[in-house]
């Protein structure tokens, strides 16, 4: 026989509501972060969308655009390559995107968040080799998801860069960041 207090009816009702409107807000700023990817592309936001549902990581989505622009290749080639186990830091090699083309210009790279080590690689190297410096996974879509959000935001690359890695997602900072 099992008894059910009102205590535990009424925890279960705000757990769940409280998942649901986590959700929503979750679900929201996916949206929103989408349709300002696709504004800094110009594209409609129903291809963005797309590529959300293909298995691609939504942060990831900013760096196939990039990357398919850069390589005059489809993102959804990009994606299947990506399903294949290619990491990003091989795609732009085999595709010739230097460091330098992912590289953004920050008034403090001292202060540049997860992306601090790579902003010591370029200060390290001659900007004439900076097509070789290395970049991780991580790296790529952090420098690419500060490029977006900084011109979608409207706020210096700075801002976008010193909270790299103060969130899960570059989606949970852009949510944030519209707050």
């Amino acid at each position: 026989m099992v008894v059910v207090t009102r205590a535990v009816v009424v925890a279960t009702t705000l757990l769940c509501t409280a998942t649901g409107a986590e959700a929503r807000q979750v679900g929201d700023a996916e949206e929103a972060y989408l349709r300002a990817v696709a504004r800094y592309f110009q594209m409609p936001d129903g291809e963005v969308s797309i590529l959300a549902h293909w298995g691609l990581a939504v942060d990831e989505i900013p760096v196939a655009l990039f990357v398919a622009r850069r390589a005059g290749i489809s993102p959804e080639a990009l994606v299947a390559l990506r399903e294949t186990g290619r990491t990003w830091t091989a795609l732009v090699r085999s595709y010739n995107i230097g460091a330098n083309s992912l590289h953004v210009p920050l008034r403090d790279p001292a202060a540049a968040g997860s992306l601090t080590p790579a902003y010591e690689r370029f200060r390290d190297t001659p900007v004439p080799q900076w097509a070789a410096v290395q970049l991780s996974d991580g790296d790529i879509i952090a420098l690419v998801n500060v490029r977006v959000l900084s011109q979608s935001l409207g706020v210096a690359p700075d801002d976008i860069a010193r909270r790299t890695g103060t969130t899960a997602t570059f989606v949970e900072l852009y949510g944030r960041m519209l707050r």
